[in-house]
């Protein structure tokens, strides 16, 4: 079989899988179950570049090959999964939704993904070349990194079923909007490690607990 398969994209391939039935289950009708599988997704690309990073004598075709792999895995789990949440969403907090918000609904989604795969794209060039140059870890990125739509977007959905109608319907949109425009925005963001890592696993576990209280107990 044609690819490079060892025990450091095993994690990748999981989150791949994870998100890819996530947007069967948006398509299905089921965006609750869409947004913890992104979120599973997101815990998957927390780890795999830490177990990347455990394997020593990886060829330089290897190293390469992981790069285009977490990207083109990311586009699916944080760029596409997050749009197809969006327009099942919309059916769900609006009863009746006008065509404007349908129209901006759609272009916010196909403005996130267009977005997440240019940061995707120009994150691989400038990756590669700084691993020619030098084998530390990054400590920052340029742009925000499309993975933070694991956050982003499960708090997204969270509040567009606990806020009252009609802003509930505008709230998912927004966040699409916001999001694409960081996505190639050039600030520099830190790599979240040590404590910062941590304070966003609190964050994801609070936002577990807000959409389990938003589809349950509300």
């Amino acid at each position: 079989m044609i690819g490079f398969y060892n025990y450091t994209v095993y994690m990748t391939f999981l989150g791949l899988v994870s998100s890819a039935f996530g947007i069967v289950q948006a398509a299905a009708g089921h965006p609750l179950r869409a947004v913890l599988l992104l979120m599973f997704s997101g815990v998957c690309d927390m780890f795999d570049g830490k177990i990347a990073r455990t394997r020593k004598k990886s060829t330089p075709e290897e190293k390469r090959f992981g790069i285009q792999l977490d990207s083109l895995s990311d586009i699916v789990c944080f760029g596409a999964l997050p749009a197809a949440i969006g327009a099942v969403l919309l059916t769900v907090t609006a009863d009746k939704p006008g065509a404007w918000l349908r129209v901006i609904n759609g272009t916010c989604a196909c403005l996130l993904v267009l977005c997440a795969l240019i940061r995707l794209a120009y994150f691989n060039v400038t990756e590669e070349e700084r691993q020619q140059q030098t084998g530390s870890v990054r400590k920052a990125y340029l742009g925000l990194p499309v993975t933070t739509s694991a956050l982003i977007f499960p708090l997204a959905y969270a509040l567009s079923r606990v806020l009252p109608a009609p802003v509930n319907a505008w709230i998912y949109p927004f966040a699409m909007l916001v999001t694409a425009v960081l996505f190639i925005t050039p600030i520099r963001v830190p790599k979240p490690h040590g404590i910062r890592l941590v304070i966003l696993s609190l964050i994801g576990l609070a936002e577990i607990a807000l959409i389990v209280w938003a589809a349950w107990f509300r």
